[in-house]
Parts: structure tokens; C-alpha cells; sequence
């Protein structure tokens, strides 16, 4: 498994896995497959060019993309010590390869070279793999935020989990 940044090149295999993400995990998501499909495909090139976002893929062997996870650093001067962990999927036939993890370890190896302090994510409640994942990678939970999304009509709560760079790697 080879994990590396993704660019604009790799914008349809980028929206394919995202747009499956979304369809099969809805409730883990803040964004909806129904939202995200509608955006052409250079929105997705526009999100993997931007310099406040940066994105990583898991690639197997023959280079299909199988794991995603963004870093979306903040931008106003009081915030700019932290970033936040969006969008991770694995699929389910990369799962339990370590692929999740190598993917936090690329992302918070690139927040620590650029003097990020910390970094945050949620997980919605009731998703013990991916907290689970996040813990064993330092992650650390420090709240639950009630009925945070809705999917058709159920509430789901959001952990908010943070990890501190400053602390020993």
C-alpha cells in the first residue's frame, strides 16, 4: 500500500471514493452523497488544489485509490495553530491493512513539519471502529456534541476529539 498526496490529477478517483464513502457510511459524514454529487468533478480538483486543504490516498499495488483523509488548516490568525481532520474513509477491502492509520500517520506527520500545535476531528457516536482507529493514533475525546447531524430524520451526536502535537511523537 503506498499512501501519497493526492493532486488535482487524481480528482475522479478522489470524488469516486468520496461519493462512495458517502453513500455507504451517511450518518459519518457532515456532508450528503445527494449534496456531493451534484458538484462537478472540478470541484473536487479545486478542493485537492487548494493550499488550506490538503488531501492523502491510500493506493494499492495497481494504484486504485482505497483510503482518503484530509488536513483542513484554519485561516484566521487566532486559529492558525490548529487544523482539522476531515473526510477519512477507508474502503472496506482495504480495511484492517492499516491503511487508516498509515493515512493519520502521513497527515499528522505533515501537520507537525508545518508547526501545527493541534488537531481536531469528530466521529459520530456509535462508530467504536473509527474512534477506535483515532485512539490508537493519540487522538483523545473531549466531548460529545448532541444531535450534531441528522440523516433522514435520525440524530446522530459528534465525539470531538483532539491530539496535541506538542506533546512527545
Amino acid at each position: 500500500m503506498q499512501i501519497r498526496r493526492l493532486t488535482a490529477d487524481d480528482a475522479t478517483a478522489y470524488r469516486a471514493l468520496r461519493l462512495r464513502g458517502l453513500r455507504e457510511h451517511p450518518d459519518a459524514f457532515t456532508s450528503s452523497v445527494e449534496e456531493d454529487e451534484t458538484l462537478p468533478l472540478d470541484a473536487s480538483a479545486r478542493r485537492l488544489r487548494s493550499e488550506a486543504q490538503t488531501f492523502w490516498g491510500a493506493l494499492d499495488g495497481d494504484g486504485m485509490l482505497l483510503g482518503i483523509v484530509g488536513l483542513d488548516r484554519e485561516t484566521r490568525a487566532k486559529n492558525r495553530h490548529k487544523a482539522t481532520v476531515v473526510g477519512m474513509y477507508v474502503a472496506p477491502e482495504a480495511a484492517g491493512r492499516g491503511c487508516g492509520c498509515a493515512l493519520l500517520e502521513a497527515l499528522v506527520a505533515c501537520a507537525r513539519q508545518e508547526g501545527l500545535e493541534l488537531l481536531v476531528l469528530t466521529v459520530t457516536e456509535g462508530n467504536g471502529a473509527a474512534a477506535a482507529l483515532y485512539e490508537r493514533c493519540g487522538f483523545r475525546s473531549f466531548g460529545i456534541e448532541p444531535r450534531a447531524i441528522q440523516v433522514d430524520g435520525v440524530a446522530y451526536g459528534k465525539n470531538h476529539m483532539y491530539l496535541d502535537l506538542r506533546q512527545s511523537e
